[in-house]
């Protein structure tokens, strides 16, 4: 767990971080999001120790991060923007460098080398220079170094950039899968790349925190409710009047009708009682009336980003 609390940052007269607090729990995703020049680069080198701040206090699985710096590191693995890789090294050799630098005693090496490079997938160029390899490999091999050590948090700083749309997705499955046993901040400007995989985000505007949410619950607050897009193959008139009845449902409006399906715009209650999306599926099977579309109509990551940081 990072604990963050009024963490402030002066640079003469100007306030790059301006009381900024929030956590990150364990086994966690979080994004960290905010326009250039909000402060998020200056906060994540103070969480890892890069920088120091001038107030506040950072602390990282209960070590502050100024008191108990080595202790505190530790605990943090750090992929920059750009990876911290040399070109005139194997994978094997800057790997095993890394681990010297770290402290991972040969006993304990292999084994955990073992383990990182099977995690990442990079076994096959596990010999190769880092020089000649892909945009896509030099950014596993990225992630790897950042996880020597057995870091419990990992800080990933704009992991996708400059990837191909096959590479993304390898990489977004990767962290996926280390979410399971790290708690990551992933911070990016590819917000469709956020909505995938965070569990929260963090907003950051002029150095100052925006909004802390789950990004469903941010998009139902910026809408002020939960909307549904219903198509399907019956007649509008009557669909209208079962779904308008469904407990949960605040209205239902036609958006489209033809002789073939028509299309419902619904608002639902925020109130978790139930969820309207299962009622609605059984009147459908009910009434053999077949959906053909059916998805949310909330607010995406990109349109809250954009209406947070435009206040």
């Amino acid at each position: 767990m990072i604990e963050i609390n009024n963490l402030v940052k002066r640079y003469g007269d100007k306030k790059a971080v301006n009381g900024i607090s929030f956590t990150v729990n364990d086994d966690e995703v979080l994004g960290f999001l905010g326009p250039n020049g909000a402060g998020k680069s200056t906060t994540m080198n103070i969480i890892t120790g890069y920088l120091s701040s001038t107030s506040g206090t950072v602390k990282v699985n209960g070590h502050d991060i100024l008191e108990e710096p080595e202790l505190a590191k530790k605990e943090i693995g750090y992929l920059p923007e750009n990876p911290p890789l040399y070109n005139d090294m194997t994978v094997a050799e800057y790997l095993d460098f890394v681990c010297d630098l770290k402290g991972v005693s040969r006993d304990k090496r292999k084994k955990q080398l073992e383990r990182i490079v099977s995690l990442v997938r990079i076994s096959e160029v596990y010999n190769r220079l880092i020089g000649n390899l892909s945009k896509g490999y030099k950014q596993r091999v990225g992630i790897a170094q950042a996880m020597v050590g057995n870091p419990s948090i990992l800080i990933l700083d704009e992991p996708t950039v400059g990837l191909d749309p096959n590479q993304i997705i390898e990489i977004r499955k990767l962290i996926k899968s280390l979410a399971k046993s790290h708690s990551i901040i992933i911070s990016s400007h590819i917000l469709s790349e956020i909505q995938e995989v965070a569990d929260r985000v963090v907003i950051i505007n002029k150095g100052k925190v925006a909004a802390v949410d789950t990004i469903s619950d941010l998009s139902k607050r910026l809408s002020g409710q939960s909307k549904l897009l219903l198509t399907f193959k019956g007649p509008l008139k009557e669909g209208l009047a079962k779904i308008r009845a469904l407990p949960g449902v605040q209205s239902a409006t036609p958006r489209l009708t033809d002789n073939t399906m028509s299309q419902l715009e619904i608002s639902i209650v925020n109130d978790n009682s139930a969820d309207v999306r299962t009622s609605i599926f059984y009147l459908m099977a009910k009434e053999s009336w077949p959906i053909l579309e059916f998805r949310s109509l909330d607010p995406s990551l990109e349109e809250v980003f954009l209406n947070i940081t435009a206040r």
